[in-house]
């Protein structure tokens, strides 16, 4: 081991280090800790977001080429400490109201996100394995952190036998990948491949299985089962933390995947995440029809987007690579908003989920109102607004690929999709209010509302920084 592979993975050498501190921190210092822990692990993964934009300081590639950073890992990387740090900030109120005060919490999303990291970096199936289940154990736990409630138990163990039956496929089509193309290293088997006139069945049936284990991980169709019922019965802070930051760096691994090794068998690929990419939309886009909950609406809607953003992984392309980039971008900030919105429903000190609770929102609280708005025409697509930018590049790029029926499925999904999303905005608009949220939400919640509003609201204006870095994310993983 070199000093340049420590300082090329820097930024996941300090989260581990800090995690494995705050542990015992928490262990020793007993009750009363979580608030200490959780303002030492926000810090943290502020530190490990300077660390990641200030560049790499070793090479490329680190640990014999397990571990790669270039620009695209970077790009993905901020997502991820930018969802998990916000939503982290979050989940404090909402710990200390229900009587949650537990520093494991904290600890274990420290983990879950270090696993994160180590995915989108994975240079080896073998690290991209190791990667994936740090961060899948750590979310098990989180998914069923309130022992005593039944939905949330109920949604820890679903999630745990639902991954793990992922991770047996995923680990299938490893080993067949291995026992065809003889070796585990991404640039081998890229080289391997590349040389070849026709790919070994065995490695296109493992790849199958490859892509399977990555589809559940994104929650996209039919692997989506586990979504609807593990965002219902979470903790809401954890609900938020599932749609944003896993998703990143699941979809991310996924790019990196089938872009990198097994770029040159994009025939053989892309037709499976055609499929993916339209069974996502169309699903998200009508199941969500007939949702009174608010998590299980946000959950088929995180269906949709998905496959929103496989659009532009379809495509094969560096244009559609960079759309997938700004789509995640724009989908991070809509997502915390939202559920900065959804964790603001309170009624009598509870908390309460259904759609029909915000009736006449614009009335009791109008700023809260006017935020979510904003979030559901943004997630409806409909412009100016950031959200149908990140569909405009996404679309652009297929129809560039000449994938001309996926971009026209997806824009009738998501006109069809944007009926339950202006369902919200008519509830809360044009029906009388029942009974008024508590108040106040908080000052870090009013922060994070404004923040993630003005956002969406306003990056038709200056959209250079998350193009730019999509841009070079992409023209880097495609000239790798």
């Amino acid at each position: 081991m070199e000093t340049a592979d420590l300082l090329t993975a820097l930024p996941e050498l300090f989260l581990a280090v800090v995690a494995s501190a705050l542990l015992m921190l928490g262990v020793f210092r007993g009750r009363g800790a979580l608030g200490l822990v959780l303002a030492c692990a926000v810090f943290s993964l502020a530190i490990a977001l300077a660390l990641v934009i200030a560049g790499p300081a070793g090479g490329p590639s680190a640990f014999g080429g397990l571990f790669v950073r270039d620009a695209f890992s970077d790009f993905m990387k901020v997502l991820v400490l930018i969802g998990a740090g916000l939503t982290m900030i979050m989940s404090h109120h909402f710990l200390l109201k229900e009587k949650m005060e537990r520093f494991e919490f904290p600890v274990l999303m420290l983990f879950a996100t270090l696993g994160m990291m180590l995915m989108i970096s994975a240079g080896d199936l073998l690290s991209l394995y190791l990667g994936l289940e740090l961060q899948s154990l750590s979310l098990y736990v989180v998914a069923a952190f309130r022992r005593d409630d039944l939905r949330s138990s109920e949604a820890g163990l679903k999630y745990f036998v639902l991954g793990a039956l992922s991770s047996g496929m995923l680990l299938y089509g490893c080993s067949l990948i291995y026992g065809f193309g003889g070796t585990t290293s991404f640039d081998g088997l890229g080289k391997i491949l590349s040389a070849e006139t026709s790919p070994p069945i065995g490695v296109i049936v493992g790849l199958v299985f490859l892509t399977a284990g990555l589809a559940f991980k994104v929650s996209a169709v039919p692997f989506h089962m586990w979504t609807p019922d593990v965002y219902e019965g979470a903790p809401t802070p954890v609900t938020a933390f599932f749609a944003t930051a896993p998703k990143v760096a699941a979809l991310a691994l996924f790019v990196r995947v089938l872009v990198g090794p097994f770029g040159d068998l994009v025939d053989q690929w892309q037709q499976i995440i055609v499929f993916i990419s339209i069974a996502s939309m169309v699903l998200g886009a009508l199941a969500a029809i007939a949702q009174r909950n608010i998590k299980r609406l946000m959950a088929y809607s995180s269906i949709g987007h998905v496959g929103y953003a496989l659009v532009g992984l379809a495509a094969g392309t560096e244009e559609g690579i960079r759309g997938v980039g700004i789509y995640l971008a724009i989908y991070v900030f809509m997502n915390v908003g939202t559920f900065a919105c959804i964790l603001s429903m309170r009624q009598d000190g509870r908390l309460v989920e259904g759609i029909e609770d915000l009736k006449g929102l614009s009335k009791t609280d109008p700023l809260t109102a006017a935020a979510l708005a904003i979030f559901m025409f943004s997630m409806a697509g409909i412009p100016p607004l950031a959200g149908f930018f990140g569909k405009l590049f996404v679309f652009m790029a297929a129809i560039e690929a000449e994938l001309y029926a996926l971009a026209i499925i997806g824009v009738l999904a998501s006109v069809v999709g944007a009926f339950y999303y202006m369902r919200i905005v008519k509830f809360m608009y044009f029906d009388e209010p029942e009974e008024s949220f508590d108040r106040p939400v908080g000052r870090e919640m009013g922060l994070i509302l404004l923040g993630t509003s003005l956002v969406i609201l306003c990056l038709w204006a200056l959209p250079g920084t998350i193009v730019d870095g999509a841009s070079t994310a992409a023209a880097a993983l495609s000239g790798a």
